[in-house]
């Protein structure tokens, strides 16, 4: 028998933050700020699905301090985890057996890193959210929002959180747990790219009506600990180039920070073509390559871990407020691609939108929509930036990524920052979903990548494991499909089913039996690593993510 409807207590608080990463939390803070300065008594908690603060924060990270500036002024005397300036910098392009340099100086100024920092994001959130807590905002990690709640009238009213217990077949465990209703004012979403909540609420309220289809990327990392004598903190690397073909955009970065380890990364577009291709080998041939393999010698791999990127960029922001609240940092993607960067302006978002709820708190509003929050978005120095860079993207994909896509995106670069938004191609557009970009399987040959050897490379299952990834086995996956026949129907004959391998933790499978008769589609969904990938490549959208218990997945140290 069907479980009924459970009975939820609920709270009713000034506004809910769903996310507390560099967007969830700034928008607290300044809340908090505004509530000091006012005399107010406001009341802001912040949910997070990670079993800590920081737990599912992923990024490069040289940090543009843009954000951080105006949030804390100060931030400099609070003990910040914030203390590897970059000093130096330079680009490569990749050939299979060496490197051509580029000079940094030709390079558009929009892109140089002078004056950022090179950080742990994760760690950032953390010392955030000690500042959140000291100011006496509520932080509840390990509890998931899984579901939004709506007035009568249609606006939003809140979100449950906390729910858990509910076993595979769906029904109630002992342990169950129906969790609590949240009801705010206003209600915040600030999950980070592909949110299950934001998406709900995109296709609810037709955010993106006028906007181009969003872009993706997926970003591989691992942290190495490396030679003392190879260490050169402050130091940043970017290339792009080999292993990857001219039609299919992406690079690396390397970082290195002051304690003789680096963060090696690897963004793959994610609007490539052929479905054999998989992100994740690309990111382990990477570092097969002479300089980075010399760089790596003698060193160690610490940790590992993957998320989606937004790409899109100034064409892409859908609509940012609805009835009762607002999307914030990349719940609406506000990255600039060729600078790789989008955490300052998360942070500048979250602020915007708190300077708008609170205005309306003060007039007496509430569930209404946080129009000023578009507005200030409109004349901002986030809009303004993104506005510069519209065109590297789409270029980098008409023109492919190699000599003739980046020239002409750095000749953009460069117009664009010599007189701010003009282009001499106007505003180019994203045409279509990154889903809808893969090929058929017919048209591409399988790609034969070499074995991990365990010292250099590694295979997907190993790495998961230095994410320290876990979910209750007991619960619905939550990685659902809308029609369980598709990836053997559709998907295996169509496109060699390529959940297999864009997937970077392990997660789908083609399982056989009986000499290879009758295959089946296995999802592994303890091996989820929560980087939305699947959501957004599936070439049938029939793969949909939907947040798990609290506190499931992975748990990021330094990331």
């Amino acid at each position: 028998m069907a479980n009924e409807a459970p009975e939820r207590e609920s709270m009713e608080i000034d506004i809910v933050i769903v996310g507390a990463g560099p967007a969830g939390l700034s928008a607290a803070i300044r809340l908090k700020q505004l509530s000091d300065e006012h005399g107010k008594d406001l009341q802001v908690v912040v949910v997070e699905k990670g079993s800590e603060v920081g737990a599912h924060i992923l990024s490069g990270a040289v940090l543009d301090l843009a954000g951080l500036d105006r949030l804390l002024p100060d931030w400099r005397n609070m003990d910040a985890p914030i203390n590897t300036p970059v000093t130096s910098e330079s680009f490569k392009l990749l050939g299979p057996s060496g490197s051509l340099p580029l000079p940094v100086w030709a390079m558009p100024p929009t892109v140089k890193n002078h004056g950022c920092h090179i950080v742990s994001m994760g760690n950032v959130c953390r010392w955030l959210a000690e500042q959140a807590e000291g100011m006496g905002i509520e932080i509840y990690p390990g509890m998931a929002a899984s579901q939004l709640l709506y007035h009568a009238d249609g606006s939003v009213r809140g979100v449950v959180v906390g729910e858990v217990g509910i076993g595979k077949d769906g029904h109630h465990k002992d342990s169950y747990e129906p969790g609590m209703e949240l009801i705010g004012k206003y209600v915040f979403i600030a999950e980070g790219v592909r949110g299950s909540l934001a998406k709900q609420l995109i296709e609810k309220f037709d955010l993106e009506a006028n906007c181009d289809p969003q872009k993706f990327g997926i970003g591989l990392k691992e942290l190495w600990e490396i030679s003392p004598e190879k260490s050169r903190p402050g130091h940043v690397q970017h290339t792009f180039g080999w292993p990857l073909k001219n039609d299919t955009g992406g690079g690396s970065f390397c970082y290195h920070y002051n304690d003789n380890t680096i963060a090696l990364g690897f963004v793959v577009h994610l609007n490539y073509k052929n479905p054999y291709l998989s992100p994740y080998e690309e990111f382990q041939k990477f570092k097969t390559h002479p300089e980075m393999s010399a760089l790596l010698e003698g060193g160690k791999r610490i940790a590992y871990g993957a998320r989606a990127i937004t790409e899109g960029g100034y064409q892409s922001v859908p609509k940012l407020s609805f009835p009762g609240g607002a999307l914030i940092g990349c719940s609406a993607g506000f990255v600039n691609v060729p600078r790789i960067k989008g955490n300052h302006n998360a942070m500048l978002t979250g602020i915007m939108a708190a300077e708008a709820a609170f205005d309306a708190m003060e007039e007496g509003r509430q569930g209404d929509e946080l129009v000023a929050y578009q507005d200030a978005y409109d004349i901002s120095e986030v809009k303004a930036e993104l506005k510069k860079a519209r065109n590297a993207k789409p270029l980098w994909t008409k023109f492919g990524t190699l000599l003739g896509g980046i020239a002409l995106s750095g000749f953009d670069l460069w117009t664009n920052s010599i007189i701010p938004g003009f282009s001499l191609f106007g505003t180019l557009h994203h045409n279509k979903t990154d889903a809808a970009s893969t090929g058929l399987a017919a048209n591409y040959k399988p790609i034969d990548y070499a074995r991990p050897d365990g010292i250099l490379t590694f295979d997907r299952l190993t790495n998961v494991a230095f994410s320290a990834t876990n979910h209750e086995e007991d619960q619905p996956a939550h990685l659902k499909l809308n029609d369980p026949s598709i990836p053997i129907e559709v998907n295996l004959p169509k496109y060699a089913e390529p959940a297999q391998r864009y997937c970077p933790a392990g997660v789908y499978e083609i399982v056989t039996e009986d000499g290879g008769a009758d295959p089946r589609f296995q999802i592994n969904a303890q091996n989820c690593v929560h980087c939305k990938t699947c959501d957004i490549k599936d070439p049938s959208q029939n793969i949909i993510w939907v947040t798990p218990e609290g506190g499931g997945g992975p748990n990021y140290p330094n990331m």
